[in-house]
């Protein structure tokens, strides 16, 4: 068998264990070894897993990821995120729509502390949605604007898809938070504008709510203070070279912990799960990563990234042709493949067809995570559609894929707008770097 068809076969056996319900990251390292062994030998296999592990682990960079982890888990057990939701309702909840639209910032300003797209979705869900419930808002726009919402985690940084992206592809993780930042507030608006269209044609879907008092307002914005501290803290300290990106993810978990303890929230059972939820998701990432490791080498010895490589430049279609049909393809397979998981399978191959056509690999990360994000709400296999089903339990699926499609069809303007602007993402790191 020659070396390109035993990387295609490895994909196949990949996919098939994952299918089995086999976790990625043992996947890829079963997989990755197993290749290895049939291209090279033995020792090499050995060799590549054991040292590529050992570097995974005890990698400076990385550690930006549970500290991260750890800051988003210790502002959600405070109350924290659901102090900026109250802040957001206060001023624009007796607005139509003005519950959803509180409902995106506070998703916003969450996903800025946690960087994950499932814990948003679930905090938010469980903040926002008996509130709009309550206030008679449709269950399509309800739970659409939460599923939506929560991919701004993997967009906004700190973002785990950017530090995946940079530790497999070996860029700055700095430049990719700062690349996130106008794209985030851009997927933002345009999901604000999504739901100023919906109540516009349907104003039942999203009733006013009550007006809140300026004292009422200005309270709930003194609450808010916390996680807005946190946030200029850690991407502002970045921003201003006050912070590398590891000690932003240090000073941000700090003061998350010390708001826990001034909130008298420090109980030991609190502490207890926020430690294994943390070491849970870390656990999870590094698994990931490791196996990526090994996945990586076995397709580089298989010649698959080199052949792609031909394959693309011959279809005669162009740098941006090329790269909306491979976009095209990662939507597909986003609707099957949970989002971090195509990253690291992926990026292998894809990743030196960009290089080879040219495009700046940053634009290229803030490109991917927003496509990952697009395969977070699409059906059939959206996560985050599952799980704020988990949360609004009266709300049939069918409903929530639904009230996600609005704001897929925004994604895919904000996609548009970053392949025909890229300065859009490159203006932050530009400047600061």
């Amino acid at each position: 068998m020659s070396a390109t068809m035993t990387g295609l076969a490895g994909f196949a056996a990949l996919f098939v264990l994952m299918g089995l319900g086999m976790p990625v990251g043992i996947a890829m390292l079963l997989v990755g070894f197993v290749g290895i062994v049939s291209l090279s030998s033995l020792n090499a296999a050995a060799y590549t897993i054991s040292g590529q592990a050992f570097e995974i682990a005890s990698m400076y960079d990385l550690s930006v990821l549970p500290l991260f982890i750890l800051m988003g888990n210790l502002a959600s057990a405070s109350g924290l995120s659901r102090d900026l939701y109250t802040a957001a309702y206060s001023w624009f909840g007796h607005r139509k729509g003005g519950l959803a639209g509180a409902t995106v910032l506070g998703c916003a300003g969450f996903a800025a502390l946690s960087g994950s797209s499932i814990a948003s979705a679930v905090t938010m869900g469980r903040v926002a949605y008996p509130e709009m419930r309550r206030f008679n808002y449709g269950s399509r726009l309800s739970t659409g604007v939460i599923a939506a919402g929560g991919t701004l985690g993997i967009l906004i940084p700190p973002s785990t898809g950017f530090v995946m992206y940079a530790i497999l592809t070996e860029q700055s993780i700095g430049r990719l938070f700062m690349a996130g930042v106008l794209p985030g507030i851009l997927l933002t608006a345009l999901f604000l504008l999504v739901i100023a269209l919906i109540v516009h044609f349907r104003p039942a879907e999203g009733p006013a709510g009550p007006l809140s008092s300026t004292a009422e307002r200005l309270a709930a914005s003194r609450r808010a203070l916390g996680i807005l501290t946190i946030i200029v803290l850690t991407i502002g300290g970045i921003y201003t070279g006050v912070f590398t990106p590891v000690e932003a993810a240090g000073v941000g978990a700090a003061f998350a912990l010390v708001m826990l303890v001034l909130r008298r929230q420090a109980r030991p059972e609190v502490i207890r799960h926020v430690v294994l939820e943390t070491l849970q998701t870390s656990g999870m990432c590094f698994l990931i990563l490791i196996g990526a490791s090994a996945f990586s080498p076995f397709i580089a010895l298989s010649e698959l990234p080199r052949d792609a490589a031909a394959m693309f430049t011959g279809l005669g279609l162009g740098p941006y042709g090329t790269i909306i049909l491979l976009l095209i393809a990662y939507a597909v397979l986003g609707m099957f493949i949970e989002g971090l998981s195509l990253l690291v399978i992926t990026l292998p191959i894809v990743f030196p067809v960009i290089m080879a056509l040219g495009f700046d690999p940053i634009w290229f990360g803030v490109i991917m995570v927003v496509v990952l994000e697009m395969g977070l709400i699409s059906p059939p296999v959206g996560v985050n559609c599952f799980v704020v089903k988990t949360v609004a339990d009266d709300v049939k699926l069918q409903s929530v894929f639904a009230g996600v499609m609005p704001f897929w069809a925004a994604m895919m303007v904000c996609l548009a707008m970053l392949i025909a602007f890229p300065q859009i993402a490159l203006l932050l790191p530009n400047a600061m770097f």
